[in-house]
């Protein structure tokens, strides 16, 4: 029975591309396992960059046809998207080789380090970027297993959601979507926010408290989320907006410049290149976490100010005759509505597309969506969606995006759907003034990164 990152030596991963997944790959090549895994997306004659990037990190790539598999091979992992149908499924099964979830090869590995594990709805990726740079430029050199790719590593020529440092700290993101997060067992237990995305309220409250009751030693919540805030162990080692929040890592005086944001935290003055009070908030989370592992304020500020972002996280395009395109991974209603609420200081006018993921998810969030995008939308802002992106498999298709504009246009704002996105730029054209944001939303689709790319150049 394995139980311990200690008890293999040879792994392969079935569905390596997925960020997940390859995630985990480059930590493991990195300490030094044999790594190896397959692909749907892996096509014969086909350049694929992100295959390139991991053969390039020492793991070897194929085809999803079974030729992978091996006697050799101690453990095979799977995501939630593999079914028992695939040929690697089969032929490990065949071979009596152990096979895993994803989640729980993660919670082995965070069992082998000291861990922050970094939970809630919103901004898991972008506060363990934060938390990530700090700790780095402190010196503390630790190791990230990520949901996006840091910029700072990109450059370095990888994927970007990975690295293996040399300290004795790894930062995970503990995922509520899939229940993973009861499996960790983390030294730091980080609480982002609670709000309403995959499961009903009653049913995050639980995972999360699980999360609460799991972590070893310090348990950091933000006391500006009334849901995270009823999970607080110590108000001192929490973080809030403001300082009638009562939180030990208070942020305030906040202002919006552009692309750039002023605060301070406990009357220390901050400055990052992004958007929104919501990336405060990270800020602060990071900052709590920093904090109490001996990093000052000043090192903490001079780390953020230099932080690069992660991919697809209100990452600018580009600006084309005072137009900001902004790409964003936003996909669940508050995401969304933040996302919108960010770029409004930008300019005077924004135009918001998003394209829903899932008939479920849809049908289950219609009426927060439709709440959230009309309470964020200005009477100058639009929203338009395109049909929800389908994945494959056995949805019932009983639900359109435009049901949801349709919805948000009864409530009086201006809603348009445009049911193939690439009929996008030639539909929103009229509506561009010489001072826009256009903000492209949405997740789990991997055509999105190409098609926002596109809709940049057609502009």
């Amino acid at each position: 029975m394995i139980q311990s990152v200690q008890h293999f030596k040879s792994v392969f991963f079935i569905g390596v591309a997925g960020t997940g997944m390859s995630a985990i790959a480059q930590y493991l090549a990195g300490i030094g396992k044999q790594v190896s895994g397959s692909d749907r997306y892996f096509i014969e004659g086909e350049v694929n960059d992100t295959r390139q990037k991991l053969e390039a990190a020492g793991i070897d790539c194929y085809l999803q046809d079974g030729t992978g598999i091996h006697e050799e091979i101690d453990l095979v992992v799977v995501s939630t998207a593999v079914e028992d149908t695939v040929p690697e499924v089969q032929k490990a099964k065949s071979l009596q080789i152990p096979i895993i979830k994803r989640s729980e090869l993660l919670a082995m590995i965070a069992r082998s380090k000291k861990t922050i594990a970094v939970g809630g709805t919103s901004g898991k990726s972008t506060t363990s970027a934060m938390l990530f740079q700090i700790m780095e430029q402190a010196g503390m050199q630790p190791s990230i297993i990520s949901g996006a790719g840091l910029v700072s590593i990109i450059k370095e020529g990888k994927i970007g959601n990975a690295k293996v440092g040399t300290g004795e700290w790894l930062i995970i993101e503990a995922d509520e979507s899939d229940g993973s997060i009861v499996q960790y067992t983390p030294q730091i237990g980080l609480l982002l926010n609670i709000d309403k995305d995959h499961q009903e309220m009653d049913e995050l409250m639980e995972i999360f408290l699980k999360f609460k009751h799991n972590t070893q030693s310090f348990f950091i919540v933000n006391q500006s989320n009334k849901h995270a805030a009823s999970l607080s162990v110590d108000l001192a080692d929490d973080f809030g907006a403001g300082e009638s929040t009562g939180a030990g890592y208070a942020g305030g005086d906040f202002v919006q410049e552009g692309m750039l944001i002023r605060f301070t935290i406990n009357d220390h003055p901050f400055q990052l290149h992004s958007v929104g009070k919501h990336n405060m908030e990270n800020v602060l989370a990071a900052v709590a976490v920093a904090h109490l592992l001996g990093v000052s304020y000043k090192d903490a500020a001079a780390a953020i100010e230099s932080y690069e972002g992660i991919y697809r996280r209100h990452q600018l395009l580009g600006i084309k005759n005072g137009l900001h395109v902004i790409d964003d991974y936003a996909h669940n209603p508050a995401k969304c509505a933040a996302s919108i609420l960010a770029c409004q200081p930008i300019a005077t006018k924004v135009i918001a597309w998003f394209q829903p993921h899932g008939y479920g998810p849809t049908r289950f969030l219609r009426h927060d969506f439709v709440e959230e995008f009309a309470a964020a939308l200005r009477p100058q802002d639009e929203i338009w969606m395109s049909e929800i992106f389908y994945a494959g498999g056995t949805a019932v298709k009983d639900i359109s995006a435009n049901d949801l504009i349709e919805d948000i246009k009864k409530l009086g704002k201006n809603a348009f759907f445009v049911e193939d996105r690439n009929d996008l730029v030639s539909a929103i054209q009229p509506h561009i003034t010489d001072d826009t944001v256009l903000l492209l939303m949405g997740a789990r689709d991997p055509g999105l990164e190409a098609f926002c790319k596109q809709v940049y150049e057609a502009l």
